[in-house]
């Protein structure tokens, strides 16, 4: 099995990622594949504290271990763009992008699988199949997927070289008084809560836009353009200035008035250029249910 590295991916152990994402597989089994041998980085063998890094190459063989099989399964999708090498669904909130150690069924790739069979890259190993670029389970929105490798390699360049055009729409906690800034703030992981983010030095560089839209009595609804596309970059960047993205409890926003699953976060637009030619390519979808509910109460409540 062959894995790649991403930049969401950097700076966790390799033990620990690949016990998070391989099924049935313990930590403890990892480390000692790991110790054997079996566990190749860049053809090196490493320890199992290594922190990887964006484009490592992960070769693992687990012996006498069964074929993984992620089950294709009949799920709807919202799909707004496809051509013979690629698609771009909407994905819903609340859905993983992609099976996990702990959760393999009613992901976007089972209902990938189930729509597209093998016809999907595979870069990124079979858990993985078609995905390029994630989004967070309750973040809804625009995602690309890649029917070949080719296509994969050329949209995953586009994304490493900031020409794919990402926005996104949000309503944050607190008014906030410039109508137009950025946030330019390294991102890492949280060195006492590894599941989470924080902005900090040695971080990753990492730069978002931001544009008011409207702005409400204790709340302010926003577009944000990602400049980079680091893990939970939005939510870290919001939080870092006092104004976290409205239900995002992870990131100490807490539950609003209005209850939803989580972050009101959604990805409603998306330029690229269509692999193979020279072609640009624009998507915009419009509000999904999370913001219109929230978007509904604040302005009967302004």
């Amino acid at each position: 099995m062959i894995i790649y590295i991403d930049e969401n991916e950097e700076n966790k152990r390799v033990d620990s990622f690949l016990s998070e994402i391989i099924p049935d597989v313990s930590r403890s089994k990892i480390q000692n594949l790991i110790k054997s041998g079996l566990v190749k980085i860049n053809n090196t063998i490493k320890k199992t504290s290594y922190l990887l890094k964006e484009n490592d190459k992960i070769d693992i063989e687990i012996p006498e271990q069964k074929e993984f099989c992620i089950k294709p399964q009949n799920i709807q999708l919202d799909v707004i763009y496809e051509d013979e090498n690629m698609i771009v669904v909407n994905k819903p909130s609340g859905m993983l992008t992609h099976p996990t150690a702990q959760e393999r069924e009613n992901t976007l790739v089972n209902a990938l699988l189930y729509r597209y069979g093998q016809n999907l890259s595979d870069i990124n190993g079979e858990f993985r199949r078609g995905i390029i670029h994630r989004l967070d389970r309750n973040t809804s929105g625009l995602l690309m997927i890649a029917k070949n490798n080719e296509a994969h390699k050329i949209l995953a360049e586009q994304i490493k070289n900031h020409t794919v055009i990402k926005k996104y729409h949000s309503i944050v906690k607190g008014v906030i008084n410039e109508d137009e800034f950025e946030i330019n703030a390294p991102i890492g992981r949280n060195p006492n809560q590894p599941h989470k983010m924080a902005v900090r030095d040695d971080g990753k560089p990492s730069k978002t836009m931001i544009k008011v839209i409207e702005r409400f009595k204790d709340a302010t609804y926003i577009e944000l353009t990602l400049i980079t596309g680091r893990t939970h970059q939005i939510r870290v960047h919001m939080k870092s200035i006092n104004h976290p993205v409205y239900n995002d409890t992870l990131y100490g926003a807490g539950q609003g008035k209005v209850k939803t699953d989580e972050q009101v976060l959604q990805s409603y637009f998306l330029r690229f250029t269509k692999p193979f030619v020279d072609e640009i390519i624009e998507l915009q979808i419009d509000l999904d249910e999370k913001l219109k509910k929230v978007l509904k109460y604040l302005k009967a409540n302004n």
